[in-house]
C-alpha cells in the first residue's frame, strides 16, 4: 500500500496539495496538466487520469471521476487548435484507454485562479508555471507522485520519438498518474469521513 503522505509530493513538492473542495460545496476540483504544446504528454495525462478516477470508488459510494474537472494545456501557443499527436493517440489505444477528442490551447495567467491544481510534466513547465503566477502551493509536477521515479523528475518530451519513445511516455506518465489518483481518492475519503452524515 502507497503512503499516501508521499504519493501526495510530501516533501517532494505535493505539501497538502491535494485537499478538496468542502464536502458541502458542489463544484469540482479543477486540475490541468500542463506540457510545451499540448500534443503530447499533457492530453495523455489527462485521458489517463480522467480514465483511473473513473474507475475510482470512493467511500461515500460515489466515483471519484464525479468529482474532477480535469483538462490539459501547453505553454505555449504553438499547436493551439490541433488534435492530439498521432502517434499519442496510438500509445493511449495499444494500452487501452479511450479516444479522446482534443484541441490543444495554451493555458494563460487568467486560469490559474480557477484551477485546484496545476500538474507540469517537466521543471521547465513548473518554472514557466511559477513564472506567471501559478501558486507554489497549487502547482506540482507529475512525477512528484510516482514513488519509484527518483531523482528523474521529468517526462521526456517524446515529439521526435517513434512508437517506443510514445510508449515508454505513456507508462512513465500513468505511474504517476495512479499516484495522483491515488492520492486524491485518499484525500476525498478522509474529508467526506470527517463529516457528519
Amino acid at each position: 500500500m502507497r503512503d499516501r503522505r508521499n504519493a501526495s509530493g510530501g516533501d517532494r513538492g505535493g505539501r497538502g496539495l491535494l485537499v478538496p473542495p468542502s464536502a458541502e460545496g458542489e463544484r469540482p476540483y479543477r486540475i490541468t496538466f500542463v506540457c510545451t504544446g499540448n500534443i503530447c504528454r499533457s492530453p495523455m495525462a489527462e485521458v489517463i487520469t480522467r480514465t483511473l478516477a473513473e474507475a475510482t470508488h470512493l467511500g461515500d459510494g460515489s466515483v471519484l471521476g464525479d468529482h474532477l474537472d480535469v483538462r490539459s494545456a501547453g505553454t505555449g501557443p504553438w499547436h493551439e487548435g490541433e488534435p492530439m499527436h498521432p502517434l499519442a493517440l496510438e500509445a493511449l489505444a495499444r494500452a487501452g484507454y479511450p479516444r479522446h477528442r482534443h484541441s490543444a490551447r495554451q493555458i494563460r495567467s487568467s486560469d490559474l485562479g480557477r484551477l485546484d491544481l496545476v500538474v507540469a510534466l517537466d521543471r521547465r513547465h513548473l518554472q514557466t508555471l511559477r513564472g506567471i503566477g501559478a501558486d507554489r502551493d497549487r502547482s506540482v509536477l507529475l512525477r512528484a507522485f510516482d514513488l519509484s521515479s527518483g531523482a528523474a523528475a521529468d517526462v521526456p518530451d517524446p515529439y521526435y520519438g517513434d512508437d517506443a519513445d510514445f510508449d515508454d511516455c505513456r507508462d512513465m506518465i500513468a505511474a504517476g498518474c495512479e499516484g495522483l489518483v491515488s492520492s486524491l481518492s485518499g484525500n476525498w475519503d478522509g474529508l467526506w469521513g470527517a463529516v457528519p452524515a
